[in-house]
């Protein structure tokens, strides 16, 4: 894929240069808690404007069902990323109506704007080739050049991200490039030994990766609430914890891979439990206890892994030369619950290892928990993109960059 250096070097003032980005940050009361997303689309949007491109950023936030929705609009990210340049970002209230159109008329070189919430529009996220043609075409009018740099996007089959390049000379954001460069040295150019920690809510979601990863692991390290499909998938009872009980036949057959294999599968040798799930806002404190993780106590749930089970994971990530982290330990957002994740935060930088933290809940955990997050080797934008092409997956996003 041809990349923005190769586009700024081939000239772009004047030039209309549409931007897809992920502003897709987390929202609350309308105030944005974590810009990092916007953050990292910076680069780009700055090398673009300070060569005199006209630069329209577009994105999409949150899930609106194909219609405008006050609570979904890109205005509170327009506005940071406006504060992040240090200049007025113009915001156009819809995508290629209008107002999108005054917008980029408006713009002189130099100049930025952000249109609306793209998923405001159907066309964006149909399952329909032609509908999301339509959308493309009409995206396609409002600029000369198109700069995929939405990495959290790129593994969707949506019109900006996958029918639009096709429509206008392409290129690669600094954003994208950095990112795929990183997922090669996971995947082709990896320095061993390689450690795997996977947490997060659902087995399910982390079944495709498990099933890549075991042929190009070295150690695989489990935390979060996925944990106790395989504690039961072992014989463990596992209280009133979160439990699918569909995947354990699957999470055994990768149990007997991983020994056949020599991958080194780490579980918990303790686990946080509570008689219930904590009160995220409140805060208030829970008593919660710490129990062998083969005797969690009927109607405890586990929420965190213990601090044995700390010690061992530090200790197993000691001596990694490659580290890849998707997915909190335990329910992090709660102080009582957050000791399993800042364990693992802390142990990716004591470790000597190129360190990648996946996106998503770990990317928050990093900074929520007061992290320096320029100390890793890489903090993702997209957890679910990261996942995808760890699983092997062709991307679209990325292959729609691609002459």
């Amino acid at each position: 894929m041809k990349t923005i250096d190769e586009l700024l070097a081939e000239g772009v003032s004047g030039k209309r240069v549409f931007v897809r980005a992920d502003l897709n940050v987390p929202l609350a009361d309308g105030q944005i808690t974590d810009d990092g997303r916007i953050r990292a689309v910076l680069p780009t949007v700055e090398a673009l404007a300070g060569a005199g491109a006209e630069v329209i950023v577009a994105s999409h936030l949150g899930r609106p069902k194909g219609a405008p929705d006050p609570a979904f609009s890109l205005l509170p990210a327009a506005e940071r990323l406006g504060e992040l340049l240090g200049k007025p970002v113009a915001f156009a209230q819809d995508t290629v109506g209008p107002a999108a159109h005054a917008a980029v008329d408006g713009l002189e070189p130099g100049q930025v704007a952000v249109i609306e919430n793209l998923r405001f529009n159907p066309g964006e996220t149909s399952k329909d080739d032609a509908e999301r043609a339509a959308f493309a075409d009409e995206l396609a009018a409002l600029a000369d050049v198109y700069v995929g740099d939405g990495f959290g996007a790129v593994h969707r089959k949506h019109a900006s991200v996958y029918d639009l390049p096709a429509r206008l000379p392409h290129y690669a954001g600094y954003l994208i490039a950095t990112e795929v460069g990183v997922l090669k040295k996971l995947t082709d150019e990896v320095q061993r030994p390689y450690a795997v920690v996977l947490g997060g809510a659902k087995v399910s979601d982390k079944l495709g990766v498990i099933d890549n990863l075991l042929e190009k692991a070295d150690r695989i390290l489990i935390g979060g609430g996925m944990v106790f499909t395989f504690l039961k998938a072992k014989g463990y009872e596992v209280g009133a914890s979160m439990l699918q009980e569909d995947q354990i036949p699957v999470v055994q057959e990768y149990l007997k891979r991983a020994e056949e294999k020599g991958v080194e599968f780490v579980l918990p040798v303790d686990v946080v439990v509570s008689g219930g799930f904590p009160d995220l806002k409140a805060k208030e404190p829970t008593h919660p206890d710490t129990v062998p993780a083969d005797a969690i106590p009927a109607g405890q749930m586990g929420l965190d892994i213990g601090p044995a089970t700390a010690e061992l994971y530090a200790a197993k990530l000691a001596d990694a030369r490659t580290i890849f982290w998707n997915g909190p330990m335990g329910v992090f957002e709660h102080p009582d619950y957050a000791g399993g994740t800042r364990a693992v935060a802390q142990a990716l930088l004591d470790s000597p290892a190129f360190t990648v933290v996946g996106g998503g809940d770990s990317a928050a955990a990093v900074r929520l928990l007061g992290f320096d997050e320029n100390a890793y080797g890489h903090i993702s934008t997209g957890g679910g993109a990261s996942l995808e092409y760890l699983e092997g997956k062709t991307l679209p996003g990325l292959a729609a960059l691609e002459d």
